[in-house]
């Protein structure tokens, strides 16, 4: 067979300059090895002491109570006194409605009030004055019983004296017909006496166990005055909270009715940040360690810091619109995020405000592990949000209802 396919020999002039070239990349190419298990070597030491104690996402937003603001009454907007970005403060009226039908409307349940109140005063005045007839009535009754006695006498006297003729037979029956008479009469007084003291029974039956300002048609009708001045109190909307202005839509001149939207009020130092941490970072998370936070609002250069608050009732897809299918044939495992609530500190919120919806880095320090699961949050509930805005239209309606009151018992009226 031939040998013409065989590699050609390497010159003599050539072998010495591969050998030369491969000594001199030998060295190069350990250095280079040496160097990458050098590095990670230390990326592994830096990993086993540092980088395996946190938990870090860029998904994760500032959130905020939406407190929408919306009529409990209905009217037509007369002022609209805010507007998006303003500030406002814990009370401070953002929507006016005409107050002319709620003003009417407490003047007759107020006249109302009085009218009730001077008609329960008569109940109570009814029951002397029906005593009193009674007193009559009983005295009528003990009259006619002494004149029966007296006719009874009479009869008794003439019959001896009608054996002997000294009386006649027509004065026995004159005698007779008095004492049916004042029978009659007896009967019709008792009668009388009776009716007085039902009378008496049922106006007692509307006035025991009372007072005049404790009545139940009084109570009715204060009840109908507290309504219709809390009605005309809601004609002016105040802040529940305080906070900033968005989303406004009402109008002036617009006709509302009770429950429409009109704008929402954000407090802004109540913000958290929802952080979507993938399920596998979640094995290490527990309730109060500490997170570091930055914004893109500010960059990296300002960080809040704050702690773990709670866990998500579910993922992201399963509160979805439409919510994943998985029962399919063609199924393919995706790796879910679960909202982590985390609080951010008050001062630093004060100094470097943020606003719904705004990107935040998170990076939660998981090396301490002496808090609780983060599946107890619901076991330890934060207190609730409340506000006491409304509070003093009820307590104004309870003073002018006092105050009518008293007027028409004749009280002096405290303010």
């Amino acid at each position: 067979m031939s040998n013409d396919s065989a590699p050609p020999a390497p010159s003599p002039e050539v072998a010495p300059a591969v050998v030369a070239a491969t000594s001199r990349r030998r060295p190069a190419l350990l250095a280079l090895t040496a160097a990458v298990l050098l590095a990670a070597g230390a990326y592994g030491v830096w990993w086993a002491l540092f980088e395996r104690h946190y938990e870090s996402t860029d998904n994760a937003y500032v959130q905020a109570p939406l407190v929408q603001i919306t009529p409990q009454v209905g009217g037509t907007v007369l002022a609209v006194l805010v507007d998006d970005t303003d500030l406002v403060k814990a009370g401070q009226p953002l929507v006016r409605l005409d107050p002319a039908d709620a003003r009417l409307s407490l003047e007759r349940a107020e006249a109302q009030l009085a009218q009730t109140v001077r008609e329960v005063r008569t109940l109570y005045t009814n029951n002397a004055a029906l005593q009193a007839a009674i007193r009559v009535r009983e005295a009528d009754v003990s009259r006619v019983q002494a004149d029966l006695a007296r006719a009874q006498d009479d009869v008794k006297r003439r019959l001896p004296l009608m054996a002997s003729g000294a009386v006649g037979g027509e004065e026995m029956k004159h005698a007779e017909s008095a004492v049916a008479a004042v029978r009659g009469s007896l009967a019709s007084a008792q009668s009388a006496l009776a009716a007085a003291q039902e009378q008496a029974a049922s106006n007692r039956a509307l006035t025991e166990g009372t007072t005049v300002e404790k009545h139940p048609k009084v109570e009715r009708a204060a009840a109908a005055v507290r309504e219709a001045f809390l009605a005309l109190q809601r004609t002016e909307l105040p802040a529940p909270v305080s906070g900033q202005v968005a989303r406004r839509t009402v109008q002036v001149g617009q006709r509302l009715a009770p429950g429409m939207p009109l704008m929402s009020v954000i407090p802004l130092d109540q913000v958290w940040v929802e952080a979507n941490f993938k399920e596998v970072q979640l094995r290490s998370m527990r309730i109060g360690q500490p997170v570091t936070l930055y914004a893109d609002l500010y960059g990296s250069k300002v960080q809040y810091k704050g702690h773990v608050a709670g866990l998500g009732a579910g993922t992201g897809a399963a509160f979805a619109l439409l919510p994943a299918q998985n029962a399919t044939g063609n199924w393919i495992k995706v790796v879910q995020r679960v909202p982590v609530r985390l609080e951010l500190d008050a001062k630093e919120l004060a100094a470097h405000p943020l606003r719904v919806g705004l990107s935040m880095v998170a990076t939660v320090d998981v090396a301490e592990q002496q808090g609780a699961a983060l599946t107890a949050a619901a076991i330890a509930p934060r207190s609730s949000s409340s506000t006491d805005v409304f509070k003093a239209g009820s307590a104004a309606a309870d003073q002018r209802v006092r105050q009518i009151i008293n007027a028409q018992l004749g009280k002096a009226v405290r303010g």
